[in-house]
């Protein structure tokens, strides 16, 4: 199958990351996850041995499993949707990082799975930056709290927050949102005082990524402008 399209998708995505970077005087590197929930397995790893594509994020636990199976292991699988508690066994083992932590009985379940494979879990909280009730996620006012109890979490790894920011026209409507979360995560890991490392900062899809990196974003989750066809990829 010719795959040239996934060349010229993601030389552009790469391409407008350098610019944003660019604008916003970062000199840091960013990660680009692939969200794959419109990707194929071949398409993937076409992607992982041909364009620099390292890591990938799943929506679902069924794909992750699905892909699991189908790609090289060196791909680095990221879980980026809602997690179901009873579904927090099936991909303990295989991510590098959940992205959605957004409740306590989440937070106490992937610790009791981490704890039986003896590993530790890097996680993000996910911020729901537009205080959206019908979104999942942590409100911002709650963060605070919210990251101090999971220090009662012991193969649990808080390295951040993820988070979606609402439907927006304009980049800069995206920034406010993606600047909060942000600051936010700046002054409560300077409050941390045992917690050395930087936050990762989980930010950006496909319409907003620039937006993010000039907000902070030390990871971007991308699918559609990369797997896309050319003639359904739009800006």
């Amino acid at each position: 199958m010719d795959y040239t399209y996934l060349e010229e998708n993601f030389n552009a995505v790469y391409a407008e990351m350098a610019a944003a970077k660019s604008v916003a005087d970062r000199a840091d590197d960013i990660l680009l996850v692939a969200a794959a929930k419109s990707a194929t397995a071949d398409q993937l790893t076409y992607a992982h041995e041909h364009l620099g594509l390292t890591d990938i994020g799943e929506n679902r636990v069924q794909q992750l499993l699905e892909h699991w199976e189908a790609v090289p292991r060196s791909l680095r699988f990221h879980f980026i949707g809602s997690l179901q508690t009873n579904k927090v066994k099936y991909i303990i083992d295989k991510v590098t990082m959940i992205h959605s932590l957004d409740s306590d009985r989440l937070a106490a379940e992937i610790e009791r799975q981490a704890a039986k494979r003896d590993i530790s879990m890097d996680v993000l909280v996910e911020i729901n930056s537009g205080r959206e009730p019908n979104k999942t996620g942590i409100w911002p006012e709650e963060a605070a709290d919210f990251c101090q109890h999971l220090d009662a979490y012991p193969h649990l790894r808080l390295r951040g927050f993820m988070t979606m920011a609402p439907k927006c026209e304009k980049n800069e409507e995206f920034c406010k949102y993606f600047e909060e979360t942000s600051a936010l995560a700046l002054d409560i890991w300077q409050k941390k005082l045992d917690n050395i490392d930087k936050p990762v900062l989980s930010m950006g899809m496909s319409e907003s990524f620039a937006a993010a990196i000039t907000s902070g974003a030390t990871i971007v989750r991308v699918g559609r402008r990369l797997f896309a066809q050319p003639d359904t990829v739009t800006h």
